[in-house]
Parts: structure tokens; C-alpha cells; sequence
């Protein structure tokens, strides 16, 4: 995993148009104002899956370490509230929908250059047991 490059595909992620539809581009899931990345992935291999979840939350702290040099520092935003709202019927906008059934915890950001905000996680919620390292760029405030 090269922190660098992770920061790059975010920082492209805040430059590029949203596209009018949900589908997929070179990055990832993308849909009217939100681009969903990922930046690194695991294997589904139980035998390793530990220790790879455990090297994706120490990426996904070191690209945090250096956006909160950039945009400011921020506390681990927990998602736990956001996915029980979504499951007693509240609409919860894109993709922080989805984010919040993928991931337990991110940290987000609004990006000082774009005015969009950066979340950044590490998936832990999926059943195939491959955990990923995503990137959210996205136009739409937080709920």
C-alpha cells in the first residue's frame, strides 16, 4: 500500500466532474455527487485476514495523519448511528448510505481546495471477509 499514491486518487477524486448516473468508472462506484474509491483491498484468505485488515487500518491512519496536516484535524467518525437510522426507514443520502453499511468507523474531511468532503475507511461489515480501504469524495454534507 503506498500512502502516496492513495492521496493522489483522492486528491483526483476532488477535481473530477460527478457523473449524472450510478455506475463505475476507473476508480470505483460513482453517482450523482459522490465518487466511491478503493484505495487498497485484502484477500478473503481467513488464514491472513487479520493481519491484512490490521495493515489496512494503519494506510488508512497514515493517509489520515497527512490530510489532517492538510485540511485539519479530525476525530474517527463512528457510522453505527447513521446505518440504525437508515434501517428504521430515515433516507439516508449517498453515499454516506452505503458507507455506513460498509464500514463501523471513517474519518471525514472537507477539502479546503474543492469545498467537497473526503471520508476514508476501512471496510469491516462485508461477508466476503476481504477487508478494502475506500475513499469517498462526495458534494453532499454528512447527515
Amino acid at each position: 500500500m503506498n500512502i502516496a499514491r492513495c492521496l493522489d486518487t483522492i486528491d483526483q477524486l476532488c477535481l473530477r466532474p460527478f457523473p449524472a448516473e450510478h455506475g463505475w468508472s476507473d476508480a470505483g462506484r460513482e453517482g450523482p455527487g459522490f465518487h466511491m474509491a478503493q484505495l487498497a483491498a485484502g484477500t478473503s484468505d481467513r488464514a491472513h485476514g487479520a493481519a491484512q485488515a490490521a495493515d489496512l487500518d494503519a494506510c488508512k491512519e497514515g493517509i489520515a495523519q497527512r490530510l489532517h496536516a492538510r485540511w485539519g484535524a479530525t476525530h474517527p467518525w463512528g457510522m453505527l448511528t447513521l446505518r440504525t437510522r437508515g434501517e428504521r426507514g430515515e433516507e439516508i443520502p449517498e453515499p454516506w448510505a452505503s458507507l455506513s453499511v460498509l464500514a463501523d468507523e471513517v474519518y471525514v474531511w472537507r477539502a479546503a481546495e474543492s469545498g467537497r468532503w473526503v471520508a476514508v475507511g476501512v471496510t469491516d461489515r462485508e461477508e466476503t471477509g476481504a477487508a478494502r480501504l475506500l475513499a469517498v469524495v462526495t458534494d453532499t454534507d454528512p447527515p
